[in-house]
């Protein structure tokens, strides 16, 4: 029986800034449906990687494959128009803009999308009281503690239905009780939506929560206990 294909998949990926190589030839496939952890130490490129395979750079060698298409053969209008409705991204502080509320920043990926106001900030509710920050919609992210602004962020990631949600260290700035009950309500939204999930972490108790577990050495990747 033949291997289910990946919906994203790297391969042969390279990327250097400035003269420091950041990824020297990984290769990593990720599954529907799956929640994937990639470990490694600082600087081990792991958010190049990232990047990279969600369109947010694009690789000086190898390809980067989502569904059975090339994204380094797509237009930049079609690369955000992916970022907007099929990924979610959530960085380590959130990234929320601070001017907006809670709830309007979670509306605001509805909104570019085309959904009316009243519609986007009705879903943007009900994510939100799904991560249990309900009680704070009408606060600035200023107002709100780290592990209630990285709720609402994981909201506004989740908030369109992506297929893959995009997670670079998203309990780095948390203490670890408010970093678990982030991973805890990220794993089970995902899990109740069919989202995959990849997550960048250098933190065990977080790669724990995963399926699968790689690992990026001097920018190449290879499974869990296996030196690259």
């Amino acid at each position: 029986m033949s291997k289910p294909v990946p919906l994203l998949s790297a391969s042969g990926l390279t990327k250097t800034h400035g003269r420091t190589p950041a990824l020297r030839g990984a290769s990593v496939g990720l599954h529907a449906g799956e929640i994937l952890a990639v470990t490694g130490a600082s600087g081990s490129g792991k958010s190049t990687l990232l990047h990279c395979l969600a369109g947010i750079v694009r690789p000086d060698e190898g390809s980067v494959t989502y569904d059975g298409r090339r994204l380094e053969e797509l237009p930049e209008k079609r690369l955000s128009e992916l970022r907007r409705t099929e990924f979610g991204v959530v960085f380590q502080f959130g990234q929320l803009i601070p001017e907006l509320t809670a709830l309007d920043n979670v509306a605001l990926p509805l909104l570019l999308a085309g959904t009316d106001r009243a519609g986007a900030r009705a879903r943007a509710g009900e994510w939100l009281e799904r991560f249990g920050v309900r009680g704070q919609q009408d606060l600035r992210p200023g107002e709100m503690s780290g592990g209630q602004a990285q709720r609402a962020a994981l909201a506004r990631a989740l908030v369109t239905g992506p297929r893959v949600v995009f997670a670079d260290e998203p309990t780095g700035a948390l203490d670890s009780l408010s970093g678990e009950q982030v991973m805890t309500a990220l794993v089970h939204a995902a899990r109740e939506s069919g989202t995959a999930v990849l997550l960048i972490t250098h933190d065990a108790q977080v790669a724990a929560y995963a399926d699968r577990e790689v690992q990026l050495r001097d920018g190449v990747v290879a499974p869990l206990g296996v030196t690259a």
